[in-house]
């Protein structure tokens, strides 16, 4: 807090110091009635120099720092299919490469229509953030999944 000598202190900045007296008496600093004491103080005041005094044997406060910012994670989905896309590119590339090498030569570059297209949707998934929406087979498989873990019925033993 600025604490310009000379002028007059309003009621803000008186409370301004008393909150800070009791963050001083929280921390141990102050006891119950040197606390009273300065608050007493405060409120007498007419002028920031006066206001100054009350706070003199006190250390400034810190301000805690401010939480950290949240790391944006990449979703789940987008994991999931990706590391699929980079699983069936590498399989795809690595039967080229040996269909490659058996015969000699390079080969016709077939793989690219399976990484390219795929490639594709998936970055246009990730620019867009589109997912599959209810009532896609995707999300009616989920329900049965959920479905058949929450059975009503249960199959019963036979003895």
């Amino acid at each position: 807090m600025d604490i310009t000598p000379g002028t007059r202190a309003s009621d803000a900045e008186r409370n301004a110091i008393v909150a800070q007296l009791g963050t001083h008496l929280a921390d141990g600093r102050l006891d119950l009635a040197e606390y009273e004491l300065r608050v007493d103080k405060v409120y007498a005041t007419t002028t920031r120099d006066e206001l100054a005094v009350v706070l003199a044997d006190l250390p400034a406060l810190v301000e805690p720092p401010a939480p950290p910012k949240p790391v944006k994670r990449i979703p789940v989905w987008q994991r999931i299919e990706a590391g699929s896309w980079l699983g069936v590119s590498l399989i795809v590339l690595v039967i080229w490469g040996l269909v490659s090498l058996s015969v000699g030569e390079l080969t016709y570059f077939w793989p690219m229509w399976v990484i390219g297209p795929w490639g594709a949707v998936l970055l246009f998934r990730v620019v867009t953030g589109w997912e599959a929406a209810p009532g896609t087979a995707t999300h009616l498989k989920q329900l049965q999944k959920q479905a058949h873990h929450i059975d009503p019925h249960p199959p019963r033993k036979r003895d």
